[in-house]
């Protein structure tokens, strides 16, 4: 392939889904792996009036060092610097009820991720597409499912904390306890219901 084909391949394959890609680069990419002879010209062709086009192939060198980084990225789990444990990591600083309604805005959010990973895998599957060309998206769904499974119970979580919170401040105790609380059920009923659940019916 020539880079330009590359390209194409690429977008069309919608690589860009799971590969950081930057075509305005692939040609310098492409000059220094041929550099490091892990490429090497092939041949140089010309299609009408468009420019020459020089067309590229795996050396036996570029084919060794491709199985080892391969081999690496996927026996040796290594540290991703995500956003959104960054984020979890100073969430203290929000207001209890902003964190939890940012967290609900994000379930929503991976909802329609999932959705839409799904119509496309369905759509895919339809094609008669085998699941080895497919991993990579099914890899993504299955995190998504587990990301907003977290996140959901996280919110429940936070809801009833913050219920226990209300209740502490409540102050009293005996019959005036028995009372404020009567009041913060009457208050927030669905609240109530999921502290009770998480924390311990009162």
């Amino acid at each position: 392939m020539h880079p330009y084909e590359v390209a194409q391949t690429l977008r069309s394959r919608a690589k860009h889904e799971s590969v950081r890609l930057n075509y305005g680069s692939l040609y310098g990419v492409v000059e220094a792996l041929e550099a490091k002879r892990l490429v090497r010209a092939r041949e140089t062709v010309r299609e009408g009036r468009r420019p020459e086009r020089t067309i590229y192939e795996i050396t036996d060198a570029g084919h060794v060092e491709l199985v080892d980084w391969l081999s690496d990225l996927i026996a040796a789990p290594a540290k991703e610097y995500l956003q959104f444990e960054a984020a979890l990591s100073f969430i203290v600083v929000l207001p209890p009820d902003d964190a939890m309604m940012l967290l609900t805005q994000r379930a929503r959010a991976l909802e329609v991720q999932l959705a839409q990973h799904h119509s496309v895998r369905h759509a895919v599957e339809g094609d008669g597409l085998p699941r080895l060309f497919l991993l990579e998206d099914e890899y993504v769904t299955h995190l998504l499912e587990a990301e907003l499974d977290w996140v959901r119970r996280l919110v429940k979580d936070m809801d009833a904390m913050n219920m226990r919170i209300m209740v502490n401040l409540s102050g009293g105790y005996g019959d005036r306890l028995k009372a404020n609380v009567a009041a913060l059920k009457g208050k927030y009923p669905d609240r109530f219901a999921v502290f009770a659940n998480t924390c311990g019916s009162l």
